[in-house]
């Protein structure tokens, strides 16, 4: 496994989003069994409202000519893509309660039928209480949390975590 090497790259992603008052900055990278990179995204990167883990299924979901907006993905949405032995890396815990869309990260994330998640970082209860990781464990999904990683995770998001 090189799980410290992709959730590293997922926290540096994080770095990428436009700063925001009301949402963290999280980064998301997609790799399949075989290792390699399928997808990555950010939050905010094409849309205010995005989340990281929503934006790397989107673009997965926009190679295959499928849902091109990214919202209601769901695994009939990415016929070419079969993630179930794939992990996605997330910075922070996927969401699994949301203001701005229907569906949470953590439906997402069960609806691409993604089997295992990394995260670096617990969602702090700024703006939701944090459930993803619970909700997708009740799912069957192995997660795997890396608080050694947290650091990096919270470094773009420091604006929102005060002194």
């Amino acid at each position: 496994m090189d799980d410290p090497r992709w959730l590293g790259l997922a926290c540096d992603l994080a770095g990428r989003c436009p700063p925001s008052r009301t949402a963290f900055s999280v980064g998301a990278v997609i790799v399949g069994p075989d290792g390699l990179e399928i997808s990555r995204g950010f939050s905010r990167e094409n849309d205010p409202h995005d989340h990281a883990e929503e934006s790397a299924l989107a673009k997965i979901a926009r190679r295959d000519g499928t849902d091109p907006s990214g919202a209601g993905l769901s695994g009939a949405n990415l016929p070419g893509a079969d993630l179930s032995g794939a992990t996605i890396y997330s910075s922070l815990e996927p969401c699994g309660e949301r203001k701005s869309r229907p569906l949470t990260c953590t439906d997402l994330i069960l609806a691409a039928g993604l089997r295992r998640v990394v995260f670096a970082w617990r969602e702090p209860s700024l703006f939701v209480p944090g459930t993803g990781a619970e909700r997708l464990r009740d799912h069957g999904v192995e997660v795997v949390e890396m608080p050694a990683l947290a650091g990096r995770a919270r470094l773009p998001n420091a604006h929102l975590l005060g002194p």
